[in-house]
């Protein structure tokens, strides 16, 4: 375990507020319900096709945020960079459980399958109510620090194999070199936790209701571009 791990709050939930809210919530436990009746207690092969999944909005929000804000002429406030930097994380995380749990021919299919469905519906929704967008992720993500709970008791009892984490994981989070699997997860659920704050966060900014806080994201390195390296 690395030593600058933060600790997060296990016990954070966004209380549902008004219609848009509570579509949002509903839909992510529909997702929830699918996600737990076909990958049960599989939770390396959960963790491959959700993050697929997970990894669309932070794109979808950048995308759709830097061309309203050229449309308008006006100021992000660093919304672009922080949404490409989650979709980004989120890549890893997928990266990084591609070496624990290899996909089969099928759970290939359903990434194909649903990112592309995914992708289409959230595009859609982000243009007709960036805030239960926004609202979707931060359920999503909470739902994301209850499985990788899970799946760190899974380990503790025994019934998963903590098995050495790899390199890339090592490489990205700056683990120590006899990290393991346990460790990996431990910090992908505090990338999870700060996720989830940031974007109810904006949900919230959207409304003009409090921010509230944000659980500290676990350091990393960043993946700086090709052109910022010749430079």
């Amino acid at each position: 375990m690395i030593a600058e791990l933060p600790a997060i709050d296990l016990t954070v939930h966004h209380q549902p507020r008004g219609v848009s809210d509570r579509v949002a919530y509903g839909f992510v436990k529909a997702l929830r319900f699918f996600a737990d009746t076909f990958f049960a207690t599989r939770y390396g092969h959960r963790a491959v096709v959700l993050e697929t999944v997970a990894a669309v909005p932070g794109m979808v929000g950048a995308t759709l945020t830097h061309l309203k804000c050229l449309r308008r002429m006006c100021d992000d406030k660093g919304w672009i960079k922080t949404l490409m930097d989650e979709a980004e994380n989120e890549r890893m995380h997928l990266m990084t459980f591609i070496k624990v749990c290899q996909p089969t021919a099928f759970e290939r299919f359903v990434v194909v399958a649903v990112q592309w469905v995914f992708y289409l519906f959230f595009f859609a929704l982000y243009l007709i109510s960036p805030k239960t967008a926004h609202r979707v992720v931060g359920y999503f993500e909470e739902e994301a620090v209850i499985s990788y709970t899970h799946y760190l008791a899974e380990i503790d009892e025994g019934r998963s194999e903590n098995v050495r984490a790899p390199v890339i994981a090592i490489r990205y989070w700056g683990l120590a070199a006899d990290a393991t699997l346990r460790d990996v997860i431990e910090v992908v659920r505090a990338d999870e936790a700060h996720h989830r704050d940031v974007n109810h966060g904006f949900a919230n900014e959207l409304v003009g209701l409090p921010l509230g806080d944000v659980a500290p994201c676990p350091p990393h390195v960043v993946l700086e571009p090709n052109w910022k390296r010749a430079a």
